[in-house]
């Protein structure tokens, strides 16, 4: 047995020191180091039983193009962020906030998957709570297959003798190797634990999906290096006031990472939004002020979302600003904008905007709708429920290009919007315009204004 060592932990971000220190040099955090043991016994982690010797170099020109098949998750929008699927020997890192729904979504995944063997090992729910949730989806329970288990070693040894066709670990902060004796989700557990199932992963070609927990800040819980050792990282993002969730690849080494998908929470689990345009447009019985359709992207999927806004006197001689779904400096940056260059006065007004379904929204082509629903709300005048918008709104008030405006343009036309306000500069660039829809290029705020209200330029 070799001698083992110990060094110190930042349990907030992982830095690593081989003394105590009082303040983290790395996140400046104070009193979180601990002690780890460092250098585990020898002869420890998976081994393959009969293995068939260690690899040999190849050349490049030697080494197979056969493309490996992906393993479909029978979840269409899940299969479309990771690429296609789960691929071989992939380990995946699903990320979110506690009760945003990532037991439910992996659970919903593997009751699908018809032919598929699929070992879910849960150290956090005991096999009657997954067999209750199981029996709320509703779905037909399939080849799954639940051990409740935290150590790794113990894992491993199910894993070799069932032979699964996909691995589910819920979640990693709770397992344990005993050649690692600090507690369950510290940093070297962590890191021993999810190095272990990597070995079985690129081994044994099996796919390893594992469920983590995020800290206060949003980021994952764990050291830093979890990130890099995994080879997906999926964020499962949401409001728990709205059933809406978003899920979102922020690392993938076999697909884009550009790639969206949204679901919604029902008592039937997740069920996948294939329209979200639909889904996050209100439909008024008659016309109100301060609503707009702003054309935006998630990523690489075009969708229409409400924008809606309050301008009203301020009471209490200061002035509110609130912004829900949407960047309070960006907001106030188009406050700024329209008092200077188009002569609204709204420094004693309050004004609150909200982005309708509880989504956040961070691409600056939405900032038009903004400003025509801060417009309509302003003077108290609906817009026509037919029109939508589309571009940025610099300092200067110029209304500037923004990108992938045909896509934008596409969904509009697909929902049957019948005008659409977009940067005059971009006017030529565009091929073909949608079906019905008719195109109004504006150069500035100013012009914006005039043409919402029929004044003259």
């Amino acid at each position: 047995m070799s001698k083992t060592r110990s060094a110190y932990f930042c349990q907030s971000c992982g830095h690593e020191s081989p003394k105590f220190l009082g303040r983290c040099p790395s996140c400046g955090e104070w009193n979180t180091f601990a002690e780890e043991l460092l250098q585990k016994e020898s002869g420890s982690g998976w081994k393959r039983t009969g293995a068939e010797g260690a690899a040999q170099p190849k050349r490049l020109d030697e080494i197979s193009l056969d493309r490996q098949e992906r393993i479909s998750t029978a979840l269409g929008e899940m299969d479309r962020v990771l690429g296609g699927g789960l691929v071989p020997g992939s380990l995946v890192l699903i990320g979110g906030e506690p009760g945003i729904g990532k037991s439910t979504l992996t659970l919903q995944s593997a009751m699908r998957m018809k032919g598929c063997k699929v070992l879910y090992v849960t150290g956090e729910e005991s096999e009657q709570q997954i067999r209750m949730r199981a029996v709320r989806l509703g779905e037909s329970l399939g080849d799954c297959y639940v051990l409740t288990e935290t150590s790794t070693q113990g894992i491993l040894q199910h894993l070799e003798r069932m032979r699964p066709d996909l691995v589910i670990v819920d979640s990693i902060q709770t397992l344990q190797s005993q050649y690692i004796e600090s507690t369950a989700g510290s940093i070297s557990q962590i890191r021993e634990c999810t190095a272990e199932l990597q070995k079985f992963a690129k081994t044994t070609a099996t796919p390893v999906v594992l469920i983590g927990h995020i800290t206060k800040d949003g980021q994952l819980a764990g050291p830093k290096v979890l990130e890099h050792m995994v080879d997906v990282v999926l964020q499962f993002e949401g409001d728990r006031n709205y059933g809406y969730r978003v899920l979102r690849a922020s690392k993938n080494r076999y697909g884009s990472t550009a790639e969206v998908a949204l679901f919604e929470m029902s008592d039937r689990g997740m069920r996948e939004i294939l329209n979200p345009s639909e889904i996050l447009i209100s439909h008024h019985e008659e016309p109100l002020s301060g609503v707009c359709i702003a054309s935006t992207l998630e990523g690489l999927r075009p969708m229409l979302i409400e924008v809606q806004a309050l301008v009203s006197t301020a009471a209490y001689g200061t002035p509110q600003r609130s912004a829900t779904g949407f960047d309070l400096r960006r907001l106030n940056m188009l406050l700024a904008v329209l008092e200077k260059r188009s002569g609204f006065r709204l420094a004693a007004k309050d004004v609150f905007l909200n982005i309708a379904g509880g989504i956040r929204v961070d691409d600056p082509a939405i900032d038009l709708a903004v400003v025509g629903a801060v417009l309509s709300s302003a003077e108290d005048s609906p817009l026509d429920p037919q029109v939508c918008f589309s571009g940025e709104v610099g300092l200067s008030g110029e209304v500037r290009a923004v990108s992938r405006l045909e896509q934008r343009v596409a969904e509009a036309a697909r929902m049957g919007f019948s005008r659409m306000f977009v940067p005059r500069a971009s006017l030529k660039g565009l091929r073909k315009a949608g079906d019905g829809l008719e195109l109004v290029g504006v150069a500035n705020v100013h012009q914006l204004y005039a043409r919402l209200f029929n004044l003259p330029l």
